[in-house]
């Protein structure tokens, strides 16, 4: 009698144990906690009546080296923190020399030197380090802007130079913008 009490009372310890585990990580970059360290964000654009949205987790830099060092050159990123970063889309897109059909997508990037890429990819929903490159909707170069005249402390996606159905799709962070010409198809 004693064993089976023991076992119960343990289960259900395990039981709130995941639970509180689950819900921390989800906090992460969750709407109802009040200070995370990578808060929700989004940009948003409207390209000839057809609605574009990223949907991501924004880092701050906190005294560290990020591009070369913290996110290392010529590797897949997140494009975020936390959770995937998305990409919704009322309509297709010509994003840089990628076509992208209507949906949802998951954005990446490879930071590099010289030239960055922009992954979409068809996967979604997952956690940002859960990247399956045989997913990959495909990857189109970004071009590098001009540098912020001081550093960006917090990571930015923001669309810019929009006029009618185009638009600048931009990644600001640290002394780097780079970005990649949009538009509906």
């Amino acid at each position: 009698m004693k064993r089976k009490l023991f076992a119960c009372r343990l289960t259900l310890l395990v039981l709130v144990l995941s639970l509180f585990a689950g819900v921390r990580a989800h906090a992460q970059c969750d709407p109802h906690n009040p200070n995370p360290p990578s808060p929700p964000a989004q940009a948003s654009v409207s390209l000839g009546g057809s609605d574009v949205t990223i949907y991501y987790c924004a880092p701050s830099m906190r005294g560290r080296k990020i591009f070369g060092s913290l996110l290392p050159y010529d590797k897949w990123w997140r494009t975020g923190a936390n959770s995937a970063t998305t990409i919704k889309t009322s309509t297709g897109l010509m994003i840089g020399s990628l076509m992208v059909p209507a949906g949802t997508y998951t954005l990446y990037s490879i930071p590099s030197e010289t030239t960055w890429k922009l992954i979409v990819n068809k996967q979604t929903g997952q956690w940002g380090t859960v990247y399956k490159p045989e997913m990959d909707l495909g990857r189109t170069d970004m071009m590098k802007g001009e540098a912020p005249s001081s550093p960006v402390e917090t990571f930015k996606i923001s669309f810019e130079k929009t006029e009618g159905k185009k638009t600048q799709l931009h990644l600001i962070w640290e002394n780097t913008d780079v970005y990649v010409p949009v538009e509906v198809m």
